[in-house]
């Protein structure tokens, strides 16, 4: 048809290919969702397209299980309730609910599932034997009388094809993974990727021998995330000849993360023992991994001399792209004219530099005109860099850089951070700063637009309000949507809170945030009867939240402060009443635990429609008989959460 002239042609005549290669395009849930509601057809099509589906809501309501989404090759079943539960122990024949699960999605190759017991993933991967994915998760203990690697066997007896394990949020011993792999060479040959990498500081880290054991049975590995320990006083500490023996084992690795175990903790380090590694052994290992695109050396003690090394990179490993590197000294020495040391890495487009004690501004200058290419840069706990190393650091940068983190900063606060990122401001997406407000009064303010800021991180040290926020320069985002807030420190070093709020109420100046994790899990107090002249834990929850009510969220993660004496993180009365006061709060995370009649007053919030309580730390509470949700209490709670008297605006 010629153009300009009219027709009648209508969406409808699109070919059904190409309209099926739309919706494939299309992969926000709430998005597909809406486009489901335009007609049959429509609804049809985007059934039939998609690939991956999280379930929610309780298991026992089997007549709510979808079965139009028959398409499906990634299916996440960690999110069903009662959460932290065995899956399938809801029902007196749970093999006929694994068959139904199967019925409904037999296209599965990609598994998510919280694995209390051996008996779930016994039945469930009985169901898909061509599971190629697995990522487990558990967060209670193991049965300690449970012979070893007991939990791992049924996959491994079920799914031949399995080629990539995640276990980084399994809660498990160190020593149940090599003999379950040694058991299984032929799947172990066929693992592509493999996380061990656990996310909590209170579990120990694989020890050499089971690091070698399991690389050594996994000869083609491209991934491989681990959680180590690189302490030489510990017994099978990682040292020069395990990092050759393992790039020997896997030479085909294309990301290697290797993180000490105290990487994970909330205490910020000390820098004082060094690592039993070598600049030397650095260079060979590198040699014998010219595939690396990513790699990750979070060793928590010193590594020194290290620039030679890390000259080696750029031609040895020519596709890397990603580097972040933990306590490692002497990265670049910046007084030479050509770049040296990591600045050589010219490939680079995300670095990250942690506790580098002799990093100076130079030295941040050369990175800056030898990795010309970054985009995301993070910078920890260098305390010799200043607001003028950091402002021509990003000021060469301009171009490329939109991911900027700034944290631990000896010379910085929070204003000379924002001042530092001034030539990037007007393009930056990411950003993390500390909340230190030291001498913020009188300091001249970038009261500027950050016009393209979607993502805003923040650390905040506990006692201290967030209120200065604005003041500091970051009054004026219009784009940002989400906000991550880490709160750290002891309560009982401070009789009670030294202000009436903590200042949440301030980030009403931003009104397109809907997205916040309250992440207080740093923060440790007294959840039982404090001692005299002291608060507990619920008086600093009304201190945390106050002003939340305010806000324009409709997704929060909130991580409760904790009593470590008494293992207990758990919602306390405030925060349960302000919650219930948030006028468009949809989705409702608690990552703790809280008595039942407390959930109940969540029910006055009349938007809320996903709600969820989550023990989620190391080691959930198994027989809490104070605080803990039962499958009885959650079952009322949701049913009165979903019950048809609630009308819930959409």
């Amino acid at each position: 048809m010629a153009a300009g002239t009219s027709s009648n042609v209508h969406l409808h005549d699109i070919p059904d290919v190409i309209l099926s290669n739309i919706f494939s395009l299309e992969t926000e849930t709430r998005t597909r969702n809406a486009m489901s509601l335009v007609c049959l057809k429509w609804l049809l099509l985007e059934r039939s397209t998609r690939k991956s589906l999280t379930l929610r809501g309780n298991i026992r309501n089997l007549f709510l299980l979808p079965t139009c989404f028959r398409a499906v090759t990634h299916l996440d079943l960690s999110f069903l309730s009662p959460w932290g539960y065995p899956l399938l122990d809801s029902f007196s024949n749970p093999l006929v609910l694994a068959q139904f699960l199967r019925h409904a999605f037999p296209s599965v190759v990609s598994l998510i599932v919280y694995v209390r017991n051996p008996l779930t993933l016994h039945l469930l991967a009985s169901q898909w034997p061509n599971l190629q994915h697995v990522k487990l998760v558990r967060w209670h203990q193991r049965w300690p009388a449970a012979p070893i690697g007991s939990d791992l066997v049924p996959l491994f007896d079920h799914c031949p094809m399995l080629s990539s394990l995640d276990v980084s949020h399994f809660y498990c011993w160190t020593e149940d993974l090599p003999p379950v792999i040694q058991a299984y060479p032929s799947i172990a040959t066929s693992l592509s990727h493999l996380n061990i990498l656990k996310h909590d500081s209170s579990t120990d880290g694989f020890k050499s021998h089971e690091l070698l054991s399991i690389t050594a049975s996994c000869p083609n590995l491209r991934k491989l995330l681990a959680t180590c320990i690189f302490n030489p006083r510990f017994i099978g500490f990682i040292s020069d000849q395990t990092l050759l023996t393992l790039a020997i084992n896997c030479p085909l690795l294309s990301l290697l993360h290797l993180a000490d175990s105290t990487s994970m903790s909330n205490v910020r380090p000390n820098l004082i023992e060094d690592a039993s590694i070598s600049f030397a052994t650095l260079g060979d290992v590198f040699s014998k991994l010219p595939q690396l695109e990513e790699l990750v050396l979070d060793v928590c003690h010193n590594v020194k001399h290290t620039w030679p090394a890390l000259e080696l990179l750029n031609t040895k490993c020519p596709m890397l792209k990603s580097l972040k590197l933990g306590q490692f000294q002497g990265i670049c020495r910046g007084i030479a004219s050509p770049p040296d040391g990591v600045a050589l890495c010219q490939g680079l487009e995300s670095l990250s530099i942690k506790n580098c004690t002799d990093l100076t501004d130079k030295a941040l200058i050369a990175i800056s005109h030898g990795c010309h290419r970054l985009s995301k840069f993070e910078v920890l706990g260098c305390k010799q860099l200043t607001r003028k190393g950091m402002w021509e650091f990003t000021h060469n940068l301009r171009k490329t850089l939109v991911d900027v983190k700034i944290s631990y900063y000896k010379n910085l606060n929070a204003v000379s951070s924002l001042q530092a990122l001034e030539p990037i401001r007007d393009r930056i997406v990411k950003l993390h700063i500390d909340c230190v407000w030291a001498s913020i009064i009188g300091e001249e303010k970038s009261l500027k637009n950050w016009s393209k800021l979607q993502y805003l991180s923040l650390w905040i040290a506990v006692g201290e309000s967030l209120n200065p926020l604005s003041l500091s320069g970051l009054n004026d985002c219009p784009s940002l949507e989400e906000i991550q807030i880490k709160v750290q420190g002891d309560c009982r070093d401070q009789p009670k809170p030294f202000m009436d709020a903590f200042g949440l109420s301030c980030l009403t100046c931003y009104p397109n945030l809907t997205r916040m994790i309250l992440d207080c899990s740093g923060v440790t107090g007294y959840a039982l009867t404090a001692p005299v002249g002291h608060t507990d834990l619920s008086s600093w929850e009304r201190f945390f939240l106050s002003g939340i009510q305010d806000s324009t969220l409709n997704e929060l993660n909130y991580w409760t402060a904790q009593d470590v004496d008494v293992n207990q993180r758990c919602l306390f009365l405030p925060a349960a009443g302000l919650l219930a006061q948030c006028g468009r709060l949809r989705k409702l995370f608690i990552h703790g635990t809280a008595n039942e009649h407390l959930m109940m007053f969540l029910l006055g919030n009349p938007t809320l429609r996903d709600v969820q309580l989550r023990e989620d730390y190391y080691p959930a509470p198994d027989n809490d008989t104070i605080t803990e949700m039962r499958v009885g209490s959650c079952c009322r709670f949701e049913d009165a959460l979903n019950s048809s008297s609630r009308h819930v605006p959409d």
